[in-house]
Formats: C-alpha cells, sequence, structure tokens
C-alpha cells in the first residue's frame, strides 16, 4: 500500500489518500510506503482494523529538516468517504 499526504506531515483530520500497489497482491506483513507532499517517504506500519486502518509512522525529517517524532494514527473514511487521520494514542 502507498499512502500520500498532502503536507509535509499528518496531522489530525488531516487528508490522505489510499492506494493499492500492484505489488501488494499475495503480500505478507504491514509494511506500507509513506509519500509526504514535500517528497520525503518513510515505510511504516499498517494494520487493517474493523472500521478503516491503524498507522505507525516512525520519526523523520521533513525536507526542510523539521524533525517529526513517531506517532501512531487512525485512518478513516469521513461521510464524504474521504480519509482522514485522526490521532490514536
Amino acid at each position: 500500500m502507498r499512502l500520500r499526504f498532502p503536507s509535509s506531515h499528518a496531522f489530525h483530520h488531516g487528508r490522505l489518500s489510499i492506494e493499492a500497489d500492484a505489488d501488494d497482491e499475495g503480500r505478507n506483513g504491514p509494511e506500507c510506503l509513506v509519500e509526504f507532499a514535500d517528497g520525503i517517504m518513510v515505510v511504516a506500519e499498517l494494520n487493517e482494523l474493523d472500521e478503516g486502518y491503524r498507522l505507525s509512522v516512525p520519526g523523520y525529517a521533513t525536507m526542510r529538516g523539521t524533525q517529526i517524532a513517531a506517532r501512531r494514527w487512525r485512518l478513516v473514511r469521513d461521510a464524504k468517504g474521504v480519509w482522514r487521520s485522526q490521532r490514536d494514542g
């Protein structure tokens, strides 16, 4: 899976897109690629929930050098079907 955030970091109620990669079929393990708008990509852990996903993003630095701490997110669809991030713990 590939997740794309239209910002340099994820934030509460932020929008994102979730796309299946062609090589996802038959793949084991929770790894996914997270891409941010500034071009930074990280490998994160994505686990399916009853409604949506839990995403664990490791700490990283934005393209401008801002340090972003590791964080967990719940990814859920809003009333319009748009994927949104919510803080998880």
